[in-house]
């Protein structure tokens, strides 16, 4: 449901709808070794021409705001290519992938453009919302064929009301094939956040995350917990190319407090992932369609 105020805000940002922007950037080894350190796989030399894993791009095209340009929450300021929405709290609602016939290897010049795709502002539960998706095309050098496409979906919201309504929660959608037990903590956190140079505080800032955001600890990543649940699925099905992969932010995870990673297979090409809080509730749900005939 919409109000006339929602109706006014979409009406201005909406011109920032078809905004883009283009960024070059090269695939090297130093940031897979560090991720793959981070996510405790085995130590193993990387080289050119080794594909990068899904979703591992989000290691490179970081953005580089001036320490002058960054908010109170450690983002930059509003405005510029991502609309300035007022509301407070920015988070990473999820994102659906669409991936190429040939992967990003180590060693490639890349290139992204991105493209503001949609504005939506609506009211829920917590109040107002802001919906933002931005579509990111990544080719490499001189290809015609993106080899990846990724609908971005950011959500922005307005502060916890004390007593607000918390949505009901998720059951999980299948008995689990394969299960991972985990506990992040704030090393784990941190390594990722330098990784991916986000300076988004509610990370690795406890006192700013549980003293000016209300949360019971530091947030963990959605796409960190996004990553993990491909490496589960790389961990069962290592043959798997992936063809589509979308996931959704329920709830957020917090460090210290153990998650279950969840998979299981829905069908010759659709594996259905999910993560599971200490509470057994889904906080994120996720779909994997594979390739057929293909092999990794």
């Amino acid at each position: 449901m919409t109000s006339p105020e929602d109706d006014r805000d979409e009406a201005g940002l909406s011109a920032w709808i078809g905004r883009s922007e283009r960024a070059r950037d090269r695939v090297t080894a130093a940031p897979v070794a560090a991720l793959a350190a981070t996510l405790d796989r085995p130590a193993r030399e990387v080289r050119d021409g080794d594909a990068l894993p899904p979703l591992w791009h989000w290691l490179y095209f970081l953005p580089h705001p001036r320490a002058s340009e960054l908010g109170e929450d450690g983002h930059a300021r509003r405005g510029g290519f991502l609309p300035p929405v007022a509301l407070p709290r920015r988070m990473w609602a999820g994102s659906r992938f669409e991936f190429g016939a040939r992967p990003l290897r180590v060693g490639q010049r890349i290139e992204r453009e991105s493209t503001v795709e949609d504005v939506r502002c609506r009211h829920g539960r917590s109040g107002a919302l802001v919906f933002v998706t931005v579509r990111h095309e990544i080719r490499a050098e001189g290809d015609a064929a993106p080899a990846l496409c990724e609908w971005h979906h950011i959500v922005y919201r307005e502060a916890p009301r004390p007593g607000g309504a918390s949505p009901p929660p998720m059951a999980p959608p299948a008995v689990p094939q394969w299960q991972r037990r985990a506990t992040p903590d704030a090393v784990l956190l941190f390594r990722y956040s330098a990784l991916t140079f986000n300076g988004h505080r509610i990370h690795y800032d406890r006192a700013f995350a549980t003293g000016v955001e209300g949360y019971p600890g530091l947030v963990v990543h959605g796409p960190l917990l996004a990553t993990l649940l491909l490496e589960l699925l790389r961990e069962h099905r290592p043959d798997a190319v992936l063809d589509t992969f979308e996931f959704r932010a329920l709830r957020p995870l917090f460090d210290g407090a153990a998650l279950t990673l969840c998979g299981a297979v829905a069908g010759d090409a659709r594996v259905r992932l999910w993560v599971l809080a200490c509470d057994g509730a889904v906080a994120v749900d996720a779909t994997a369609t594979l390739r057929r005939g293909a092999h990794g």
